[in-house]
């Protein structure tokens, strides 16, 4: 069965605005219920379309999960661009969105929950492009942020600062840490 949301159907702006619908209905559930309670049953419940449409426009629930939870990181940048925005030297700039991103996290802690369980659901059944495409979708602000600050070799520092910020997320929940003892080893870090 060709599915209308597959690469080899085009879909009319009606068609999308549906299958928007759908992975916003998505969005909300996963936020609210985690990755076990995003079923087609749940998020028909959250979207004015029912359950056949959500099987109509995607090929499987890990598909609307994907694309869900991209959503939810793209707008998880939007609001590290908003903290960035908020200031005008680069280094004030970079500073705002680690805290921010920290800041997340500890104030809201099934978002990790939700991102770490994604990964290992996405890990196992080797969906690894949209973990690959999480990735880079975070690396880039702080790749930009650390060429502004200018850095040597912005990417590969971006690269295990995301890594390190993954750690400390796990590592804050259970002992949290003053900003400024996590700032010191951000700074080593980056070599800022």
């Amino acid at each position: 069965m060709t599915h209308p949301g597959s690469a080899t159907k085009a879909l009319s702006p009606n068609q999308l605005e549906k299958q928007q619908q759908i992975i916003e209905a998505a969005r909300v559930v996963l936020a609210r219920d985690g990755l076990a309670g995003c079923t087609a049953r749940a998020v028909a419940d959250a979207s004015p379309l029912t359950k056949s449409a959500i099987h109509y426009y995607f090929a499987d629930m890990d598909d609307l999960v994907d694309r869900a939870m991209a959503g939810h990181i793209d707008a998880f940048v939007r609001t590290l661009r908003t903290a960035a925005d908020k200031h005008e030297q680069p280094a004030d700039r970079f500073w705002a969105v680690v805290r921010d991103y920290l800041n997340t996290f500890q104030e809201r802690p099934s978002v990790a929950t939700l991102w770490f369980g994604y990964w290992i659901s996405a890990t196992t059944k080797n969906r690894l492009a949209a973990i690959e495409s999480m990735h880079s979708t975070v690396t880039a602000i702080f790749t930009e942020l650390l060429a502004a600050v200018e850095v040597d070799n912005p990417a590969r520092r971006a690269d295990a600062l995301f890594s390190y910020l993954l750690g400390t997320v796990v590592r804050e929940a259970v002992a949290p840490r003053p900003f400024r003892t996590l700032q010191s080893q951000i700074t080593e870090i980056c070599d800022l």
